[in-house]
Parts: structure tokens; C-alpha cells; sequence
């Protein structure tokens, strides 16, 4: 069983924001693959769940309704009903320290300030599970909780509409082969500046992500 956490807020006031995008990439999934949502008790400590077999592995989709600063709860329960391996998570958030739409998926790391990657975390007691963050620019404003909790502008909706359905291939290539080619496949690859004029240079230029 392999479990895609989508994190976000629940409630209407929250729907479509920034911090929300894990939840918009696990509707996306869902929807794609006609999955119905329902509450979890046991399974899921009232998250909501939707769930099938994709490529020949079984599947949870997993929405936890604490707020995002108890998003482990709900996590912890579903990894423990299931008799899941932390290593058999993704979790889908946000990132303000990402460009809007990109992506980076890693096997294991820090949160990075996330308040719900913290928190699942110290619920599982390790950090050693994959994530998938998407980008959704840098905070204009001096406080980054007021920009992540607002929506995205108008304009930018089809950069967002875009990364949402990278970030529903890269799920299927998760779950279908594995983490590290979703990584080379996704992270976005950026070149190295060129040498110096005149610099003497040590040979033909390569790209590399931004996550080695």
C-alpha cells in the first residue's frame, strides 16, 4: 500500500489558497482515476481518504482535516492501520522557497519551516520519507503565513493548473517505478552559468538539479 498525502487546511475559507495545493493535486488524482472520498475513523483519524489500485499498487489518497499544523495525526493513523512504511509515503505541499509551478520531489530532508512536514515528522518519528513540493513563489509580503494562506492571483492560474497536473504524472511515476526517476524526470534542471569570457573552462557543460 502506498499512501499520497495531500496537506492542506480544511474548511471553504481555505480552499484554492497557496498552502492548499497538496489538496488540489490529490482531488486532481482522484478525480482522474474516479475515486470517492470518505471520512476515515480508525484508518485515517478523521482525514479523508479516496483510494484504488494504480498500476497494479493499491492506493490511498489522504487528506488530513486537523489543520496543517497537526496534519501528522492523521498520518501516523493511516500508516498504522495500513502496516505502511514511512519510505511508502509522498506527501504533496507547498514551498514558498520554490519559483511558482516548479517542482522538487526528495526521498527524505528537513521541513524546511512546513509546519505540517514538521509535524508528520514528529509523529513518525523520522524525516525519512519522500515529498513532493511545488512551488508557489516567494512571499510578497513580510509575513509568509499571510502570503501562504492567501490565493493564488488570477493570472497565474494556469502556471498553478499546470504544476498540479506535472504533479499528478509525477505521482504515477512514484508509484509505477520509483522516487528517483519522478526526481530526474521532474526537478526542474537548471544550467550552469558559462564561464567567464576568455576563461579557459573545464570541458563541455552539463545541467544538474536542484537537488542532487
Amino acid at each position: 500500500m502506498k499512501i499520497i498525502v495531500g496537506l492542506g487546511n480544511p474548511g471553504r475559507e481555505y480552499e484554492r489558497t497557496r498552502h492548499n495545493i497538496g489538496f488540489r493535486v490529490v482531488d486532481a488524482l482522484a478525480a482522474a482515476e474516479g475515486w470517492s472520498w470518505k471520512r476515515g475513523d480508525r484508518d485515517a483519524a478523521g482525514g479523508l481518504t479516496a483510494s484504488g489500485s494504480l498500476g497494479g499498487e493499491r492506493l490511498l489518497c489522504l487528506k488530513p482535516q486537523a489543520f496543517m499544523n497537526a496534519s501528522g495525526f492523521s498520518v501516523r493513523a493511516a500508516c498504522s492501520f495500513h502496516r505502511a512504511d514511512p519510505t511508502d509515503l509522498l506527501v504533496v505541499c507547498d514551498d514558498y522557497a520554490l519559483p511558482l509551478g516548479h517542482l522538487r520531489i526528495r526521498r527524505e530532508g528537513s521541513s524546511g519551516g512546513h509546519n505540517g512536514l514538521e509535524h508528520i515528522a514528529s509523529q513518525l518519528g523520522t524525516s525519512a520519507f519522500p515529498r513532493l513540493r511545488i512551488g508557489i513563489g516567494s512571499p510578497d509580503t513580510d509575513d509568509p503565513a499571510d502570503y501562504v494562506l492567501g490565493r493564488f492571483p488570477a493570472g497565474t492560474e494556469p502556471v498553478v493548473a499546470e504544476a498540479v497536473e506535472k504533479a499528478v504524472a509525477a505521482i504515477r511515476v512514484c508509484v509505477a517505478e520509483d522516487v528517483a526517476t519522478a526526481m530526474n524526470r521532474f526537478n526542474r534542471r537548471v544550467s550552469p552559468p558559462p564561464p567567464p569570457e576568455g576563461g579557459a573552462g573545464d570541458g563541455p557543460e552539463s545541467s544538474q538539479t536542484e537537488d542532487p
